[in-house]
Parts: C-alpha cells; sequence; structure tokens
C-alpha cells in the first residue's frame, strides 16, 4: 500500500529537515497543507532535498487564485521536483473565499471543474499541442505571446487532484482529476454508499477506467506508546470529529449509521462555544468507525481492513506523536503487507 503524510510544519525552513526525514523513513509521498503558509513554497525547498518523495498540495485553495496562476506554479515545482509534483486542489468554504481572499464565490462544483480544464488548456498550450482558446462561464484564457509560454516541462504537466466531500465534488474528481483525496471524516461504509458510487458516476460521464483515477483517503490515525500520550490523543481525536461532526457538510458520514441526530447536538453545541461537551458526545464506537485506533503494531492491519477495495494509498492525518519516527514501524509495515486496493466494490 502506499503511503502518504501531510508533512507536519509551521516555518517553511523546516521543509529542509522534514521532507527528507519522510523520505528516509519509508513514505511514498508527502504534502502540504494551505493554513498559515502558502503550501507551494516549502514544496520548493523539499524538492531540492530529497529525491524519490513525491510532493504535492493537499490542498491549495483553489478560489484563492486563478488557472494561470495554479498553471504557472504547478510548472515550476514540476520542473524542479523533476517531475515529482502533485497539483491538488480544494474549494475551501465561501466566508473564507469572499472575506478572507477577496475572491468571488459561485457554484464551487462547476467552479472547480473548469478551473481544472482551464490549467490542462494553459498546458496544452505550453506543450505545443494546441491554440489557447478557452472560454468558460468562470473563467477565459485566450492570450499567450511567447515572452510569457514557458514551453513544455521537461517532465510532463504536473497530474491534477482535486479534494471534497460531498456527491457533486466527490463526482467531478471522477470526471476530470487525475488522483481524489478523501476527506477523513469517512468510515468504510460511508466510502462504499457514498464516495465510490459518485466517483464511478464521474467515471462514467467522462468514458473513463477506474484504473485512471488514483483515490488516496486521509485518515484520522490514532496511536501512542504511553497511555498518558494514548489517552491525549484518543480525546484530541474525539474534539476533531466532534468539529467534523456539527458540521452540516459531514453529516452524510453519521447517516450511514443512524447516527444523524448526533450531527443536530453538535452543530446545537458548537454554536454555543461548548467544544468539551461536544467532544464527550464521540463514542468509542463512533471514533473507531472513524479513525484508526489502536497500538502501533496493529495500526497497518487496521489500515489495510480499512481501505481493502476502496482505495488505492493512505495519507496518514493527525499525526500526534512528538516527531515523524513514531510512524517508521507503520509504514514498513503497510509497504510490506498487500495493498488489497484497486476497482471499488
Amino acid at each position: 500500500m502506499r503511503v502518504y503524510t501531510t508533512a507536519p510544519m509551521e516555518d517553511p525552513r523546516d521543509a529542509r529537515r522534514v521532507f527528507p526525514r519522510l523520505e528516509e523513513i519509508g513514505y511514498d509521498g508527502a504534502f502540504s497543507f494551505e493554513a498559515k503558509l502558502d503550501p507551494f513554497l516549502p514544496l520548493v525547498l523539499a524538492a531540492e532535498h530529497t529525491r524519490r518523495l513525491q510532493l504535492g498540495t493537499a490542498i491549495a485553495i483553489a478560489f484563492a487564485r486563478n488557472p494561470m496562476n495554479l498553471a504557472n506554479l504547478a510548472w515550476g515545482v514540476q520542473a524542479i521536483s523533476e517531475g515529482r509534483f502533485w497539483l491538488g486542489l480544494g474549494t475551501q468554504v465561501r466566508p473564507h473565499i469572499e472575506s478572507r481572499f477577496s475572491m468571488p464565490w459561485s457554484r464551487p462544483a462547476a467552479r472547480l471543474r473548469e478551473m481544472v480544464l482551464a490549467i490542462r488548456a494553459i498546458f496544452a498550450r505550453w506543450e505545443g499541442k494546441a491554440e489557447l482558446r478557452f472560454e468558460g462561464e468562470f473563467y477565459r484564457h485566450t492570450l499567450m505571446i511567447p515572452a510569457f509560454d514557458p514551453g513544455p516541462n521537461p517532465f510532463g504537466p504536473p497530474p491534477i487532484y482535486t479534494g471534497g466531500f460531498g456527491p457533486r465534488m466527490t463526482e467531478l474528481a471522477g470526471e476530470v482529476a487525475d488522483g481524489f483525496i478523501a476527506h477523513p471524516f469517512h468510515t468504510r461504509e460511508s466510502l462504499r454508499r457514498n464516495v465510490l458510487p459518485a466517483l464511478a458516476r464521474g467515471l462514467a460521464k467522462a468514458g473513463r477506467e477506474r484504473a485512471s483515477l488514483d483515490v488516496i483517503c486521509a485518515t484520522l490515525t490514532v496511536t501512542a506508546d504511553r497511555e498518558e500520550d494514548f489517552a491525549r490523543a484518543l480525546r484530541a481525536a474525539r474534539g476533531q470529529l466532534a468539529f467534523y461532526g456539527s458540521t452540516p457538510a459531514y453529516r452524510a458520514t453519521l447517516e450511514c449509521h443512524g447516527w444523524g441526530d448526533l450531527h443536530q447536538e453538535l452543530n446545537r453545541l458548537s454554536k454555543q462555544g461548548r467544544w468539551d461537551a461536544m467532544t464527550d458526545l464521540v463514542s468509542d464506537e463512533i471514533l473507531e468507525a472513524i479513525a484508526v485506533v489502536g497500538p502501533r503494531r496493529e495500526i497497518a492491519a487496521k489500515l489495510r481492513a480499512r481501505f481493502d477495495g476502496i482505495c488505492d494509498a493512505v495519507s496518514l492525518t493527525h499525526n500526534r506523536a512528538p516527531d515523524p519516527e513514531h510512524w517508521a514501524d507503520v509504514v514498513a509495515d503497510l509497504k510490506r503487507g498487500a495493498a488489497g486496493g484497486g476497482a471499488p466494490q
């Protein structure tokens, strides 16, 4: 099973140290995340200090930028990394797009679909395969003169991955993306009932086979060596799940198991700022259905059981160990075992 993670850091200079260590541990790839940092900057350093590690944004906020800007960034990181870059895009939510980035928001699935197609049209122009004549509902790109044309990328255009949760955004990945990054608020049942059918609809719409789409499941993974550390990690995981569960967009995962009423209560408590009370409502059953929980020696087997026949790779998230070394055994165990991924069932 291919294994990825999001690189833990708040200072972009740490990329010189963190990414090479993840490569040494055996990860297949590592992602940057757009929160306090621009996600492209640490990947430039990572590319210079690694040789094998796949690098990607998981995710870059698409609507904070435009297709030409993203195409330029992706072209550059792809060249610097010598073909090891994935452009991962997501939408964020309306308040952040409008009030933090001062950018337009409307019909996010349709807008992201068009953005992916626009980036591909720009890449095609640079690769010398077509003139730039992209005229869509949201984006228009019809001008490219030699002074601004970088020409073909020596390592080819990077693949484009999209992240999402709801049926429309998931279907979009099946239709137009090279890969899909599933949100960690899922269970095996919700992946089977909600995610895989939506991906299949998108693939069918585009006349594509399942093998053409790389599916990565980001997964909340909870483990620790010492009892007190494990207790803290469990509490933190419950708090994260309570936050997700209070959000209307994520209710579908809970409803797969008959836990829809929990969303109503979590949502009510969140409006009162009662975060501890919300955390207390996440039972062991819910925690273990969504997160992968246990001693380190059991995590790899549990991950394989969760994702057999579901996805092609896993991305370990919510890693609250003090350093990446904590996960070295888990990564090695996963890579030794059979993947069991592939076509959805």
